[in-house]
């Protein structure tokens, strides 16, 4: 993402609106440019990069524009710097100095001291290590002398779109309380979302059902007792997830100041699936794990009238939801909900289990491998309203169908 220093928003009453840039001839043209000089700097120092990237903004008033694009450039997601010396650039200062000591400073005494360096190091290291690969060694670990060793080349059109994203997930910084609706949308896509709300910590109250949609309230850095840019940088990185769901809006308080007297002051922000935004992070997977995966296709050799349909309910309980891993099916009408719990971790089985009580739903089926050691999570069986399948190493179709039946 972005710095603030780099953000660029403009203030429409209590609005705030994130600049963005056409995908256009110019504004590419501009991005092949950045591009260039990074595929250019390939195997030099940062500081020739910074030099090449300095030239190109020139006097340029779109300056910012292109910091900011070359400042994702930078990012892990394209280039890797490496530091780059025959020892750690901090050991390989105190040798240095320590041999520099011990003998008048003059032109002559470093040289010599860089060849006595070079071959104990040769010696220490079972390798050649020349005069200059210590010079080059010496300060390595200075940014500015770190060296670009990869360079995954981005579409000019890509980074484009990564700008105008990260320039949107720069309002969330200062958001105080956001209000997502989740509409309508195929199960997998809100456990995608539900997934990635936990991946990144945030406090979310989450209302509604599958038919109606959902509510998520997200609570935002400024409303904590201390305002917290981490937090605000987790909030930001959701936004890319919420992109791969269909139909979404959602609206954010901002705690802003006034440019003149440095007051609090409170904004609005809104958006909605109809953004054009563009996500660079991956879809969903087909199946969460390797247990999923082996039991559907396992299922698809029966023979049986029952129909195994992946992630397509979804239980709602207080303040959460529960999305099962299948729904079974049968022509008659009768359905089924199957969770297969093989996850060790004690918080994970404890979590679990407690939707499983709070949900309130009788045609559930929970698939328990009995490698889980549940008495140390302190989780019991017996209280739990679901039927029970036990499996070892992988759950056969067989054994679910007979509670089916």
């Amino acid at each position: 993402m972005l710095p603030s220093d780099l953000l660029i928003h403009r203030q429409n009453g209590e609005a705030l609106e994130p600049k963005r840039l056409t995908i256009n001839n110019h504004n590419i043209d501009i991005a092949i440019d950045l591009i260039t000089c990074f595929q250019e700097a390939v195997g030099s120092i940062q500081g020739k990069l910074d030099t090449l990237l300095l030239e190109l903004e020139g006097d340029s008033p779109d300056y910012r524009i292109k910091r900011g694009l070359a400042h994702l450039l930078k990012s892990e997601s394209f280039s890797k710097f490496e530091v780059i010396s025959p020892l750690e650039p901090q050991d390989l200062r105190q040798r240095v100095y320590s041999l520099a000591a011990e003998s008048v400073p003059s032109p002559q005494a470093t040289e010599k001291n860089l060849e006595i360096i070079a071959n104990t190091l040769s010696k220490e290291l079972e390798r050649e290590v020349l005069p200059v690969q210590i010079r080059n060694g010496l300060y390595a670990d200075l940014q500015e002398n770190r060296i670009l060793t990869q360079f995954e080349a981005p579409t000019p059109e890509d980074l484009l779109h990564r700008y105008n994203l990260a320039q949107v997930q720069g309002v969330f910084y200062r958001a105080s309380q956001i209000s997502l609706n989740a509409h309508r949308n195929v199960p997998g896509e809100y456990k995608l979302l539900f997934r990635y709300l936990k991946l990144f910590g945030l406090m979310a109250y989450i209302e509604g059902d599958a038919d109606h949609g959902f509510t998520i309230s997200i609570d935002g850095p400024t409303s904590l007792f201390k305002p917290s840019t981490r937090y605000g940088l987790a909030i930001a990185k959701l936004l890319p997830a919420l992109l791969h769901v269909t139909k979404w809006s959602f609206s954010a308080t901002l705690q802003t100041r006034d440019f003149y007297t440095n007051a609090l002051k409170t904004g609005r922000f809104t958006l909605n699936s109809e953004c054009g935004l563009v996500s660079h992070y991956p879809p969903g997977k087909p199946y969460d794990s390797m247990l999923e995966e082996s039991f559907a296709n396992r299922w698809d050799q029966l023979k049986t009238d029952w129909v195994l349909e992946r992630e397509v309910d979804l239980i709602p309980i207080p303040g959460s939801v529960m999305i099962p891993d299948f729904r079974l099916v049968h022509p008659d009408g009768r359905t089924f909900l199957l969770e297969i719990v093989g996850y060790w971790r004690p918080e994970y089985l404890q979590k679990k289990f407690a939707q499983v009580r709070r949900s309130g739903c009788d045609n559930l089926i929970l698939a328990i491998s009995e490698r889980l050691n549940l008495e140390k999570a302190g989780v019991k069986v017996s209280d739990t309203p679901a039927i029970i399948v036990w499996f070892k190493d992988k759950l056969l179709p067989k054994a679910v169908l007979a509670v089916l039946d």
